[in-house]
C-alpha cells in the first residue's frame, strides 16, 4: 500500500471500526486539549479537534496518513457533556425522552509527508423513545454510561433507548464515519478495496 495508516485515537470502538477496512494501521493517543473556544460552534469544535488530533501524529511518525476524529452530541444547540454520575445521566436522558439529538463527527485525514489535510463534519440524528424514569434508571444501572457524551452507548444496550436513527453512515454514531473516510483516503491515493491483500488460504 502506498501509505501507511495511523489512527489518532486510543478508543477501542474507533479501532474496531477501522479494522473493517481490513488494512494494517497503527494507533497512538493524541494529547489534545478538547476545551471549546469562546463562542465556537459545535461544528467548528469537532472540525478543529479532529485536525489537531490527526496533526499530532507528526510527534510519533515520520510518514503516513493520520486519521483524526472527534464527536459531540448536540441538543437544543447545546453541546452535551459526559454525565460522570447516575444523577446527571438520568437528567440528560429524561431531557431526551421523545426528542432528537444530533451527533456531529469531525473527520480529518492528514498526510505527514506533504502536510496536506482534508476535513469534513458528518451529522447523524438519534430520536429517542418516550422513556419512563424506571426505564432510564434501569438502563443507567445496567450500562453505567457515565463517561459517554449523551449518557448512552449506542453500540451497546443504548440502542434500546432509540425510536429511530437517521444519517448516511451508522458507523459515524460510534465515532468514525467509514463511508466518508474511504472517500477521503481515495483522495490521498488509497483505494481501500484495491489495497486488499488476498488471504493465504
Amino acid at each position: 500500500m502506498k501509505h501507511s495508516l495511523i489512527l489518532a485515537s486510543s478508543s477501542p470502538f474507533r479501532q474496531s471500526l477501522l479494522q473493517k477496512f481490513n488494512l494494517p494501521f497503527e494507533t497512538f493517543s493524541p494529547d489534545v486539549d478538547e476545551t471549546p473556544h469562546n463562542k465556537e460552534t459545535p461544528n467548528d469544535l469537532v472540525k478543529r479537534l479532529s485536525e489537531l488530533k490527526a496533526a499530532a501524529a507528526v510527534e510519533h511518525f515520520d510518514q503516513g496518513l493520520a486519521i483524526g476524529s472527534d464527536q459531540v452530541a448536540v441538543f437544543n444547540d447545546q453541546i452535551l457533556g459526559k454525565p460522570h454520575n447516575k444523577e446527571n445521566a438520568m437528567k440528560q436522558l429524561s431531557l431526551f425522552s421523545g426528542q432528537t439529538v444530533t451527533f456531529l463527527t469531525g473527520l480529518c485525514v492528514y498526510d505527514i509527508d506533504t502536510k496536506q489535510s482534508k476535513t469534513l463534519v458528518e451529522s447523524f440524528n438519534v430520536t429517542f423513545k418516550t422513556l419512563t424514569t424506571a426505564q432510564i434508571s434501569a438502563y443507567c444501572d445496567a450500562e453505567q454510561p457515565y463517561n459517554c457524551a449523551g449518557s448512552f452507548k449506542s453500540e451497546g444496550l443504548g440502542i434500546c433507548l432509540f425510536e429511530k436513527l437517521s444519517g448516511d453512515d451508522p458507523n459515524s454514531l460510534i465515532g468514525l464515519p467509514l463511508i466518508k473516510l474511504s472517500q477521503l483516503l481515495a483522495e490521498f491515493g488509497v483505494d481501500v478495496l484495491a489495497a486488499q491483500v488476498p488471504s493465504a488460504n
